[in-house]
């Protein structure tokens, strides 16, 4: 007679808890920490390659969750770094023949603003000399005289710039002031000194690098076509002669950067239409081309056209993984223009090194913001939360963003309670303060379940239903829910029939989930006979889309229930994928989908049965909260972590699974027994009825 036995292994409350010892953590306090950039070899090894190299191409994309400190990093890096070449100034001065094609100016950093303020004296001069021609009787304008007066303040400005432009413009200064001084015959002198006319002779100074002497770096927060480029007001007319139509162009960011580095956020960019495709083209030709306000391609107002502006800079735009990979495939330019992805890790070993780091890190906000002392005990907590939010016990969180904030939070707490430090305590209890502040949709899901609003059976056992876990998400904070999923077997040729896909609620990933359960059945069962059969699998008041495949090995073991019309527990929840060999993969969430469970049992009353199954490769991921942990030690709650169908079929029906012989049976009485028979009797029927 066949051994029957079995045996079902519990995690020990010792195997699901985890902490940081303090001894460590004071070991790990001596480890300098400088403030430099945490736990990104990697994107800073290509912040620092990209910005070395100044081939064309050579802008970098920075890829990576918000708070992972890329910003941090950028400036750091960029204090360092310069772009070869002089930084110039830019600025349009009048075209005296052609008003609609003003004439660009570059002059080396600071040497705009002398121009300008050396133009602002040629102009007082100007007024001077035709207030004096006029005096009190007011004749006509003399224009040679007047020239000829001011020959030496011509002269000064052209010996101060040497610039062919400069001269060029100087020179027109003399010709225009020969053929329209005459405007000014017996003018008085008040009517000179306020004349807009002499406006055509400004500089309009669009980049003034006057202040810096190191590559400027912009960070445009709000991109737009006039914010990137410049704009030209609506308000320029080539024939208003009051405002000269080259004083209504403004720069933008592109000119800003010029020389220096232009940081931008992709998502931003794309939002607007056509504005990528704008940078594109600027990054290509070398020139920002000014066009007007709103961007359009159409002739700018009054029908001016300024000459395109050269540039030299480099490009970092910001955004996530998602966005590269979605860039690099659909847009031909990308990579042509992005050479360099520098992506930020979202964690690092939780080696000694970086645990210090993370030590130095805190104790700098602690400072900076005149927090209270944090303890060892403390310093734990906050290790224990870094490796909460990946994950992994192993590892730590590089979003130090998240940490500052439970630091700020512990510190609200720690002075509320009056205590002098931030304790371990404290910090556990910020963390629970947080999750009551955030968890009302999840004590509302729970109010639901134990009313019967949602049905939900925690105790018993039925055939073909099973409580699967899920992770809801609400801004930053995640809760598992149980999620009932029901599965009815007839015979027939279609196989499994997905209800959510058909409904047009199911994922692409939650799809493939249901074909792998039809190649399992095939490769456990269906060895000698054609897999003859007509099931439908269901999540039971869902009524959103469903992706994933967390919850695959919960649809097995609801079908084979069915199929073997093998009674389940229901105080047990599940979660864990599965592949065609019936091996149970690991998930993600697995912290919120036990402690979800463990919620709404902890609500309707702890029998000592209930608990749940999840992937044994799941294991280096628990970081459970004290309460779970305590449950577990008084044997109120437990936790199977399984490695294969079968395991979890024996935790589910009390029973054995059943290994085959040497003659390939298994075992009678056994789960695999009962749903191989089962099998085959659909087969029966299918080829009877056809």
């Amino acid at each position: 007679m066949a051994d029957l036995h079995f045996d079902i292994h519990t995690l020990s409350s010792e195997e699901a808890s985890f902490s940081y010892d303090t001894t460590r953590v004071e070991q790990c306090r001596v480890s300098s920490f400088h403030g430099e950039i945490i736990g990104q070899p990697r994107a800073v090894q290509a912040l620092m390659m990209g910005l070395s190299i100044p081939g064309k191409g050579y802008n970098i994309f920075v890829s990576g969750e918000p708070g992972t400190g890329r910003m941090t990093a950028i400036r750091m890096i960029l204090k360092n770094h310069n772009l070869p070449g002089k930084l110039q100034d830019v600025m349009y001065i009048n075209n005296f023949s052609r008003p609609e094609a003003p004439t660009l100016v570059l002059l080396p950093g600071g040497r705009g603003q002398e121009f300008q303020q050396a133009m602002k004296g040629l102009v007082r001069r100007i007024k001077e000399e035709l207030i004096n021609q006029l005096g009190d009787t007011k004749p006509a304008v003399n224009s040679v005289l007047l020239v000829t007066n001011l020959k030496e303040d011509f002269l000064k400005i052209r010996n101060s710039f040497a610039d062919q432009v400069v001269d060029e413009y100087v020179q027109s200064i003399e010709e225009d002031l020969k053929e329209f001084s005459f405007l000014f015959s017996g003018a008085d002198a008040d009517t000179v000194r306020s004349a807009q006319f002499f406006l055509r002779y400004s500089v309009n100074l669009l980049v003034d690098n006057s202040s810096g002497t190191t590559a400027p770096v912009i960070y445009e927060n709000h991109p737009t076509f006039s914010t990137l480029f410049g704009s030209i007001d609506d308000k320029a007319d080539t024939r208003d002669d009051n405002y000269p139509p080259f004083l209504s162009i403004h720069g933008g960011s592109f000119l800003e950067a010029s020389g220096g580095y232009l940081i931008i956020n992709m998502v931003d960019i794309l939002k607007e239409e056509g504005l990528w495709d704008h940078i594109k083209r600027t990054i290509k030709t070398g020139a920002v081309i000014m066009q007007n306000s709103s961007g359009s391609s159409q002739r700018n107002p009054g029908g001016i056209r300024p000459g395109p502006i050269p540039i030299n800079l480099k490009i970092i735009a910001l955004g996530n993984e998602e966005l590269y990979d979605y860039l690099f495939v659909e847009d031909e330019d990308f990579y042509k223009l992005f050479k360099i992805n520098a992506e930020f890790d979202f964690s690092m070993p939780a080696t000694d090194e970086n645990i210090g780091n993370y030590i130095g890190f805190t104790k700098m906000i602690v400072e900076d913001e005149h927090l209270l002392p944090v303890e060892s005990s403390g310093i734990a907590e906050i290790l224990r939360y870094g490796s909460f939010l990946v994950e992994q016990r192993d590892e730590l969180s590089t979003q130090f963003s998240l940490i500052a904030d439970l630091l700020r939070e512990s510190h609200y707490w720690a002075e509320t309670l009056k205590t002098d430090t931030i304790t371990g305590n404290i910090v556990k209890h910020a963390l629970k303060e947080r999750d009551y502040l955030a968890n009302l949709p999840e004590s509302k899901i729970i109010d639901q379940i134990l009313s019967g609003e949602m049905l939900l059976h925690l105790k018993g056992s039925k055939i073909g239903m099973l409580n699967a876990l899920a992770v809801l998400d609400r801004g930053t904070y995640s809760f598992g829910i149980p999620a009932v999923i029901s599965a009815t077997v007839a015979p027939g040729t279609e196989g499994i029939v997905n209800i959510e896909h058909e409904a047009g609620l199911s994922g692409e990933i939650h799809d493939k989930g249901l074909l792998i359960l039809e190649g399992y059945l095939r490769k456990m069962y269906a060895r000698n006979f054609p897999l003859s059969i007509y099931s439908g699998i269901c999540f039971e008041q869902s009524y959103a889309e469903i992706d994933g495949d967390s919850a695959s090995s919960s649809e097995l073991y609801a079908l084979l229930s069915s199929i073997g019309n093998i009674p389940i527990r229901q105080d047990v929840a599940v979660t864990g994928s599965v592949n065609q060999m019936g091996e149970i993969q690991p998930v993600g969430g697995i912290n919120e989908k036990i402690t979800g469970f463990f919620s709404i049992c902890s609500r309707s009353g702890l029998t000592g049965k209930q608990g749940v199954i999840i992937p044994k490769l799941n294991i280096k991921n628990l970081l459970l909260p004290d309460y779970v942990i305590d449950a577990m030690k008084e044997k109120k709650f437990h936790i199977y972590p399984i490695e294969n169908i079968d395991e979890g079929m024996q935790v589910l029906s009390s029973r054995p699974s059943g290994i085959r012989n040497t003659k390939g049976i298994f075992p009678p009485n056994t789960v695999n027994r009962l749903i191989e028979e089962k099998l085959k009797k659909l087969y029966e029927i299918s080829r009877q009825q056809n």
